[in-house]
């Protein structure tokens, strides 16, 4: 995505006396008519904020899905779908903040008329939301990397503790099909191993939304949890780890040529807790990639070709995740030297007795409303760090 050049704004509460001029507010593009021009001579709206080149781009996306063949072979309009998609969501966002900037006038002139309680209510209400779609913008800007825009492949995994460690993660999975929902997030579970007793052993979902990679690859590390254990009859604190893997989802449209010779499959009955066909049939597939070493399996659906399927895009994902890599020298190696589910490792803490509190050591970011955090809450924690990563380059 573009960088959006949003100016900094500030507004001031007016003292008796004052003129409408002693307001200060940012400044858009104006919303009034202008005369018709070629597209190609226009000036872009809001400067680096190219509002007629986009559009001009929509109306090319829209003639090349209106030819009477284009449907004939859809994957190869996936490309196309998705960047009308994206392209429609920038416009939208641009054009909500203007409305916004209008809204935000005309209040303006009304409270310099007549600054009564309930205007400057209401004046005071549009400041908070034009704030709140600029720090949208702001954070938008960025996430500028060339896989950002992809959906997500999120992997979860307990570390040492049993039941307690495997409740955990269940508990981060939560978290982030709230986060999801939050977004408008599509949210489908690849692979699910559930716990012994409680909790989950493994789950890998797929997410699909826009900037769902540049948003949750924020998530990647070691978690860690501080709690009285709700499986321990005395009561005791306990701590539990599990680690949250991100890759960027290759998708249909990004090929990645996988040799069959270079795939050992193993077919195995899939585990769980039971059922009158899950452990009766095999099913279960296990994908070994000899070059890499990495191995994925699948045991979520009944049929093996569908299982074998959504093994194979994980697969994908984590090979394009390993080529990224090595193209960057700061994350090069980071699948074979990840750091062990436990202490010393953690990249955020998650403390719920003796206080309430969730820190996130690479930013020192926190915050008190741990309820909120672990409903989907994370926002603040995901801007923290892209600000904090952006700021040390």
């Amino acid at each position: 995505m573009p960088p959006w050049p949003w100016p900094r704004w500030r507004i001031s509460r007016p003292q008796p006396g004052t003129t409408h001029k002693s307001w200060h507010c940012c400044s858009f593009p104006s919303s009034k008519p202008r005369p018709r021009t070629s597209r190609t001579s226009s000036t872009p709206s809001g400067g680096g904020f190219d509002l007629e080149g986009k559009l001009t781009r929509l109306e090319a996306i829209e003639a090349e899905l209106s030819k009477p063949d284009a449907w004939q072979q859809p994957e190869r309009l996936t490309p196309f779908l998705r960047e009308k998609s994206d392209l429609t969501g920038k416009v939208a966002t641009f054009e909500a903040l203007r409305k916004s900037r209008e809204d935000l006038d005309e209040w303006l002139m009304m409270a310099q008329e007549d600054p009564n309680q309930e205007v400057l209510q209401a004046l005071s209400d549009q400041v908070s939301a034009l704030s709140e779609l600029v720090r949208s913008a702001e954070l938008a800007t960025l996430l500028s990397g060339a896989e950002d825009a992809s959906g997500a492949i999120l992997e979860i995994h307990p570390g040492a503790g049993g039941t307690e460690a495997q409740d955990w993660a269940e508990m981060l999975l939560r978290m982030y099909r709230r986060w999801c929902e939050r977004h408008a997030f599509a949210v489908e579970i690849l692979d699910f191993l559930p716990g012994d007793e409680a909790g989950v052993k493994s789950v890998t979902l797929q997410i699909n939304g826009a900037y769902a990679y540049g948003f949750l690859k924020v998530e990647k590390g070691i978690h860690r949890l501080i709690r009285i254990s709700p499986f321990d009859s005395s009561g005791r604190r306990h701590t539990s780890f599990a680690s949250v893997d991100v890759y960027p989802d290759a998708g249909a449209d990004i090929q990645i040529d996988v040799k069959d010779e270079d795939v050992r499959v193993d077919v195995f009955r899939a585990s769980g807790p039971g059922g009158q066909h899950v452990n009766k049939t095999s099913s279960a597939i296990r994908l070994t990639h000899i070059p890499t070493g990495i191995v994925v399996q699948c045991q979520n659906e009944k049929s093996q070709h569908r299982n074998r399927e959504s093994a194979m895009k994980v697969l994908k994902a984590r090979l394009y995740d390993l080529e990224i890599k090595k193209q960057q020298a700061q994350r090069q190696a980071e699948y074979e030297s990840k750091d062990a589910i436990g202490f010393g490792s953690q990249i955020r803490t998650y403390t719920l007795q003796p206080y309430r509190l969730v820190k996130d050591h690479r930013t020192n970011s926190e915050a008190g409303d741990v309820d909120g955090v672990l409903d989907g809450d994370i926002d603040t924690f995901i801007r923290d760090y892209l600000l904090h990563f952006h700021a040390g380059k």
